[in-house]
């Protein structure tokens, strides 16, 4: 590739041709503003506030979206510039609310800080702003339009990276605004509920629904036995929130958290993790004897289900039917536990933490109610909902002794680990599918062939005699590729693990918002989380879903059997097409 030499602030860069001038500047140090800029999305040059100076243009340039030249010359900093960046800056906070001291965003919002840092101290200019009501109508995601500064990130991802187009600019000037298709409430569209669009908003026009009041009132009712359970991709990302590297493990200090907050009993979704493979493995294996209903399609990720509710009807029957592993273990809290220490499950109050915003969706879904009414998962927190409850609280996370999750729904494999992680549920499913089918014990339980996978990943795998075709995929723009591949007859694969959201859990809507300056879903980000998940995973005696005692207990003495009428009825769902307008 053909290297471009310039000068930027007068140092000379020799970087390859077509990097823009943002790129080149950030290679040696000099760190351009901007807003609407993310480096996994499609150049947009909304915001201008990357302008610089390159000598022989008459206007400045966006430093985003121009290519460098052989010669060129740039300046990234003059009194010139700095005046219009503050001068663009400042009437975007002119037509912002003045409300940041009580803004779920305060001091991790990107507007927020790009004032401070350019010297804006004062507004300047007066006049009408823009007013729109808050909507507050999905499970998971609220919309605040006021808070918009149409810098279009929800839009290309949602687009781009998702495939779900849900959201779009709509009227013109003054009166734009970025909403779903016919102005429809979020509830009413086909937005999946990932809340990818609340990780890359660079203020608060989109956060999650907050259930952090339901769990403090819940925490503070004596005629409730609050019960948590926290999924895997939470321990991974949950130090980020108290200034730790991302990809510290901190298993033992959130079950530590949760116990200082007031919980009851702390469970870990992991023991559900290895359960939902148990199931899923039996469902796949029968369904390859048996040459049907294949590929099976996992169904642990709700984002990626109503996906396929609006886009993939004609695939419904190819998804497994098993519950994600924070319903089913919510489920056995308010069947088995209740029974095992004689509560009244009524009197149960089920908390998951949970990396997902959709997970808030899953939860309200009428097929994770009981027959008499009551929802198996009473709330859902989200990484970030926990981690200001903690703060919120006074705890010192850093300082916590490690806890350990309490019996008999807290032990778990190795296997349940890598669910937070992009090809872990496939992984975790094969070390049990292999061991099932062919009888052996396997000398080596990675399967390093779904792994690391950016995007989508294919695989062909030898199972005792039989050659097994799998696809893994994270974003859903990567899932339709798969499904139009198996629509087509393109592609012939028995299994199929589909995550909505970029890296899988780790990189959940619900995950830690930016630290230090970095992206959200920055590939060595979701690396460093996925590397934490495989280290508890490569640390632990038990590596096999199948292998852990307390789950082959729990069929000993209530399920029975994988796959049996009560295992059925308990702990698998069924689920229905959506029309494309409508929930």
């Amino acid at each position: 590739m053909k290297n471009i030499n310039l000068i930027i602030d007068d140092t000379p860069v020799t970087v390859p041709e077509g990097t823009t001038i943002m790129e080149a500047a950030d290679r040696i140090g000099v760190h351009i503003p901007r807003l609407c800029y993310l480096p996994s999305l499609s150049l947009e040059g909304a915001c201008r506030i990357c302008i610089v100076e390159v000598e022989g243009f008459k206007n400045f340039q966006a430093s985003c979206a121009t290519k460098v030249a052989e010669g060129m010359k740039v300046r990234t900093n003059s009194p010139e510039i700095r005046q219009a960046r503050r001068d663009l800056v400042e009437l975007i906070l002119d037509n912002h609310p003045m409300e940041c001291q009580t803004c779920e965003r305060d001091g991790q919002c990107e507007l927020q800080n790009l004032a401070y840092t350019l010297g804006v101290r004062e507004r300047l200019f007066a006049g009408k702003r823009k007013e729109y009501p808050i909507d507050d109508s999905s499970d998971s995601v609220v919309r605040n339009s006021e808070k918009c500064i149409l810098c279009r990130r929800c839009i290309r991802i949602c687009a781009e990276v998702q495939g779900v187009y849900n959201l779009n600019q709509m009227y013109r000037g003054f009166n734009t605004v970025v909403a779903p298709a016919y102005m429809d409430p979020m509830r009413e569209s086909v937005c999946i509920n990932c809340g990818q669009c609340i990780n890359v908003c660079p203020t608060a026009a989109f956060i999650e629904q907050d259930s952090t009041e339901m769990v403090w009132n819940a925490l503070a009712d004596p005629g409730k036995t609050v019960v948590v359970q926290v999924a895997p991709s939470i321990r991974a990302a949950i130090g980020e929130g108290f200034n730790l590297p991302a990809g510290t493990p901190e298993t033992g200090k959130t079950v530590t958290a949760l116990r200082r907050l007031g919980f009851d009993v702390v469970f870990d979704t992991n023991f559900a993790a290895d359960l939902t493979i148990v199931e899923e493995a039996n469902e796949f294996i029968n369904r390859l004897k048996k040459g049907e209903r294949l590929p099976l399609l996992t169904s642990c990720s709700p984002g990626w289900i109503k996906f396929l509710e609006h886009f993939y009807p004609e695939m419904i029957p190819y998804a497994s039917t098993c519950r994600s592993p924070m319903s089913m273990l919510s489920v056995l809290i308010k069947t088995y536990y209740a029974k095992v220490k004689g509560l009244n499950p009524k009197d149960i109050y089920v908390v998951a933490v949970m990396p997902c915003t959709a997970k808030k969706f899953e939860a309200r879904r009428p097929e994770h109610y009981s027959p008499e009414g009551f929802p198996y998962t009473d709330a859902v927190l989200t990484t970030r909902e926990l981690i200001w409850m903690i703060k919120s609280y006074g705890i010192d996370f850093n300082r916590l002794e490690d806890g350990q999750f309490d019996s008999p729904l807290g032990l778990s494999s190795g296997a349940a680990d890598i669910f937070g992680t992009t090809g872990g549920v496939m992984e975790a499913a094969l070390r049990t599918a292999y061991e099932k089918i062919t009888g052996e014990s396997l000398a080596d339980v990675n399967f390093k062939q779904v792994r690391e996978t950016t995007g989508l990943k294919e695989a062909s795998l030898k199972i005792g005699k039989q050659t097994v075709n799998v696809a893994v995929a994270n974003g859903l723009q990567n899932a339709r590729t798969i499904l139009e591949r198996v629509k087509s007859g393109e592609k012939q694969y028995h299994l199929i693990e589909l995550m909505a959201c970029p890296g899988g859990c780790i990189g959940g809507g619900g995950q830690p918002y930016p630290q230090n300056g970095h992206y959200v879903l920055e590939p060595e980000i979701l690396k460093l989380r996925a590397a934490a998940l495989y280290s508890i995973d490569e640390a632990k005696t038990i590596r096999k879903s199948h292998e852990n005692p307390d789950i082959k207990e729990i069929y000993d003495r209530f399920l029975k059997s994988p796959g049996s009428q009560l295992a059925h009825q308990l702990l698998h769902t069924s689920y229905t097409h959506r029309f494309p307008r409508g929930v």
